[in-house]
Order: C-alpha cells, then structure tokens, then sequence
C-alpha cells in the first residue's frame, strides 16, 4: 500500500509547510468541493487503527505522469511488491517497496505514524539511494478515504502535494498523488497505484 507514498521520492525533494496547506483546503472548501482535508475532519475520532487492513504482502500496478504540470499527457508504468509491517500495536507501520519499470528499478521505505494528540497519520519516505528520511505529509481518514498533504519545490516552483487513499476492500486499494501549483483551487493527477494483496503470503506484522 505504501508504494503511493514511496513514489513521491522520485518525483521531487520534501519540504513540508504547513501554512500552504491550510490555503489549498480553504481554497478547496470555497469551491465546493466535497472532500474533506485533513484539517476540517473530526479530532476526536480514535484513528490509531486506520492502517491495520494494509499490514501484508501486496502486488503493486503502478502509473506516473512522466512530465507534471507541463500538460504532458505520456504515463510510464511499474510493477512491484509492497511488504507492509505493523509496529507499536499498529500505532506505527513499516513499508517496503520494491518496484521495476521504464525508468528504472527502486527500493524505498515508507514510516507511517499516528498521532494520539492531534488524531493524525505522518508519513515519511526513504530510498535506498539517499538513505535520508523526507519530512512528513500530514493527514487522516474520513468517510473511507485519506488525504495527507505537504508541500514541495518542483523544477522551480512551489507545489501543493495531495496523497489519497480509497476503493479499499480485504484485498485491494487504490492510490492516487496530485499537484496544485495554484494554492489548492485546481489539481492534477500525477500518479495512480492499484495494490492487490498477495494471498498465502506471511503479513510479517512482527
């Protein structure tokens, strides 16, 4: 499940600002949209067990927008595997992915954490190839999907970055990464990632 995230690393750096991303869900809110971001959901909803239908082996379809916000319209594809681990009583999951395609072949590890005081999951991103820990993307569930959001600089300019998370049933789940480079009024879809879970395959959960 952790491919979404993981694939962020190749796209662009990690800078996170919080002050930005509450200007794209306002600017989200203004315009109807019926999503909820992360700051306008419920605190007080216990959501320390969010991810524990992700925790397994899952099979990875992976699709990347080779050219973001260019109106470039080619897609590269990846296939892979998505070990997912849970820790810390599944207040915190460890995820390893392994994916191979045009581009390329690549390992990252993903960290996801909960949050008990503010009610919300961080995740953070690592590559085999920088061995460094990217600031986190900020978000929670809510009617069945989540939204984590951060912001980055991508060739040059300052983008909104949207993680999404949906169509999840006992064996599969849909991702999905979004670029605003206008504050959150508009977003385009830059990344897709169907996960199929892997059956007879040990959840590694310790």
């Amino acid at each position: 499940m952790q491919a979404l995230h993981a694939a962020r690393k190749y796209l662009l750096p990690s800078a996170l600002t919080v002050t930005l991303c509450a200007a794209a869900i306002a600017a989200r809110a203004s315009s109807g949209d019926a999503t909820a971001g992360p700051r306008e959901m419920t605190k007080e909803r216990d959501g320390q067990h969010d991810f524990d239908w992700d925790i397994g082996t899952w099979r990875v379809h992976m699709r990347r927008l080779l050219h973001p916000l260019t109106g470039s319209t080619t897609w590269v594809e990846y296939n892979g595997t998505d070990v997912v681990r849970s820790v810390w009583d599944g207040r915190a999951n460890l995820g390893e992915v392994e994916v191979e395609g045009p581009a390329g072949h690549f390992e990252l590890l993903t960290l996801r954490l909960y949050n008990r005081e503010a009610h919300q999951w961080s995740i953070n991103i690592s590559s085999s190839a920088t061995g460094t820990l990217s600031p986190p993307a900020i978000g929670e569930f809510n009617s069945g999907r989540a939204e984590f959001y951060d912001q980055e600089s991508f060739n040059g300019r300052t983008v909104l970055v949207r993680l999404g998370i949906s169509d999840i049933t006992a064996d599969s789940c849909r991702f999905d990464q979004a670029f605003s480079a206008d504050g959150g009024k508009t977003w385009e879809v830059n990344l897709i990632v169907t996960e199929t879970l892997m059956k007879g395959e040990p959840d590694k959960a310790h």
